[in-house]
């Protein structure tokens, strides 16, 4: 078999995949304003891609149908699977999909609740309903023996991955294998050639321990956008300025330096029920055609993320998405979307 070829985010997709909030989850009081930002979000994307729902049980399907049937819910675009799921979380639980001679592999790589800590049975077996099922269409789903999250890895479509030590090889995930051979799986899983690994960055609040998501993208294949804090009072200050240290030193495969764009941190959020600070940043933006949805959260420095994430996707209209809701889980937009890239040209 070839070397895979993992495309980028920016690179034409076929669909979006997303899960519908359970009313028997973890949402409580939240679960209308969650599933109202799922709506919001999707309306967006059905104009331009189609979006593949998932609907985990029947009050879901139900809510779907109801919301399609009055109109708040696009309903051309839309296809709704009927498959468990614990959450939303789809950016995790979702297949990472690679090329390989021309087709698209489905890689199905173990869950196991962001290291232990939540239930994650229907959530790992996730891709393996819906390709059983039908909804990931006819190419092949490779059943991986490690533990990988989709928000735990970022591509730059031409053989660079950025990840974290911090995930992946910290806590339960992955116990067993050293760096070494974590990178290896990388490389020939993902068809990485080049492995960055950063040491720092974190969000309070944040249950995947340093998602890659949640802290520096690829928005080409040598520009990083990274979550900054100019405010040396904030927790963060310390840990992201550590961040951007290591970014400012790291080297592309071919040589020369890395353009960096740095994002504001806005305000604290806090949970309104016990107070706890929620993960609130701007580098959860999602990639879709056409379009780049971006979080917002009511607060000044959403102005300057959109001017600084739109003058890096100049051919693709900006479209905020009030993103409170979603942190109140401890995820954005970009946790709740993975996308299936469309077959080369």
């Amino acid at each position: 078999m070839s070397t895979p070829f993992w495309p980028a985010e920016w690179a034409p997709q076929a669909a979006m995949l997303m899960v519908w909030p359970r009313r028997d989850g973890d949402w409580g009081n939240g679960l209308v304003d969650a599933r109202n930002t799922l709506q919001a979000a999707i309306n967006a994307l059905v104009a331009r891609q189609p979006v593949i729902l998932v609907a985990p049980d029947p009050d879901a399907r139900y809510d779907i149908g109801q919301r399609q049937s009055d109109g708040r819910l696009a309903h051309d675009g839309l296809c709704v699977a009927e498959v468990a799921a614990d959450d939303i979380w789809a950016r995790d639980t979702g297949p990472i999909t690679v090329i390989v001679d021309g087709q698209r592999r489905f890689l199905d790589f173990r869950f196991d609740g962001w290291g232990g800590k939540f239930s994650a049975r229907a959530d790992d077996a996730l891709c393996a309903q819906l390709h059983a099922g039908g909804w990931l269409g006819a190419d092949p789903l490779d059943r991986l023996d490690i533990v990988l999250e989709g928000g735990s890895v970022e591509s730059n479509g031409a053989g660079t991955v950025l990840t974290t030590t911090r995930c992946l090889l910290a806590g339960k995930r992955n116990a067993d294998l050293d760096q070494a051979t974590l990178e290896d799986r990388l490389r020939d899983t993902l068809g990485a050639h080049t492995v960055h690994w950063l040491a720092h960055g974190d969000l309070l609040g944040d249950d995947t321990d340093g998602h890659i998501d949640t802290l520096v993208r690829f928005v080409d294949e040598t520009t990083l956008v990274y979550q900054a804090c100019d405010d040396e009072t904030d927790a963060h200050y310390e840990e992201l300025a550590e961040l951007a240290r290591a970014l400012s030193v790291l080297t592309p495969a071919e040589g020369g330096t890395y353009r960096r764009v740095a994002l504001p941190l806005p305000a604290p959020q806090y949970d309104p029920d016990d107070g706890h600070r929620l993960p609130a940043g701007y580098a959860n933006f999602l990639i879709a055609n056409g379009c780049i949805l971006m979080p917002v959260f009511a607060d000044p420095a959403d102005d300057i993320a959109a001017a600084r994430l739109a003058d890096c996707f100049p051919d693709r209209r900006l479209i905020r998405i009030d993103s409170r809701a979603l942190i109140r889980q401890h995820g954005g937009l970009h946790c709740a979307a993975m996308q299936i890239p469309a077959l080369p040209i």
